[in-house]
């Protein structure tokens, strides 16, 4: 390879319905910046080709036949921490959107987008930005604004019961926030596995919440108080 050329972005294809993934090959191959190196149809399979190949970005539905695209993504996260995880699905639920978020995915687009913007967006998730769709963006965000209401006031109801996080937590709270696994924060912060499933758990009990998605959307939404 000449010097003045960089090497193609390699690609994973993860959609259970072949003809989608024929379609996107042949869409990406007309393109000298991305090389599809492999391809998969269920979630295991999934973090099964990513730890394998290695892919640079990882080109998934969010809806398998054997599980969630975001548990999916989150293994390979964990596994193959180089590895960008782009969501192309037909959903555009809000929850979808931001647990896809915390799992640590870097962009989350919906099938209609076009081929141009398709490519630019895999160019963009490749070099570490993120990218969330236009269509689902504003009721993501209102959505974040709604939680972090109902929140303050649930703090509100709670004022006398409830627990300031404490520093440790904080820091926990933090790394969930980006999207790490519990076994990328327990080496992070150099604890155990289970260490972090009960700082989580403390977490919970103390936002008042039942998922790592909405401690999260807290968390991003409130970073300028003090939890």
């Amino acid at each position: 390879m000449p010097p003045h050329e960089t090497a193609p972005i390699r690609l994973l294809l993860v959609d259970d319905h072949e003809m989608v993934r024929v379609g996107l090959r042949t869409l990406l191959s007309k393109t000298k910046t991305i090389q599809v190196v492999g391809e998969a149809g269920t979630a295991v399979s999934a973090v099964k080709e990513a730890v394998h190949l290695k892919p640079d970005v990882v080109l998934m539905d969010l809806r398998l036949p054997d599980g969630s695209g975001v548990d999916a993504c989150r293994e390979i996260r964990a596994a193959c921490a180089a590895t960008n995880v782009l969501f192309l699905t037909s959903y555009s639920e809000d929850d979808a959107v931001l647990a896809s978020v915390v799992a640590g995915a870097s962009g989350y687009l919906l099938k209609e987008i076009g081929t141009e913007a398709l490519i630019r967006a895999i160019e963009s998730v490749a070099t570490g930005q993120s990218i969330l769709d236009p269509a689902v963006t504003r009721s993501v965000l209102e959505r974040m604004k709604s939680i972090a209401n109902l929140d303050e006031s649930a703090s509100d109801v709670h004022k006398d019961k409830s627990e300031p996080l404490s520093p440790q937590e904080r820091r926990v709270l933090a790394l969930v926030a980006e999207g790490k696994t519990n076994k990328e924060i327990a080496t992070v912060l150099e604890l155990s596995d289970k260490t972090v499933k009960n700082y989580l758990s403390n977490i919970f009990q103390k936002l008042h919440v039942s998922s790592r998605a909405h401690a999260a959307t807290i968390f991003i939404t409130d970073s300028g108080k003090s939890l």
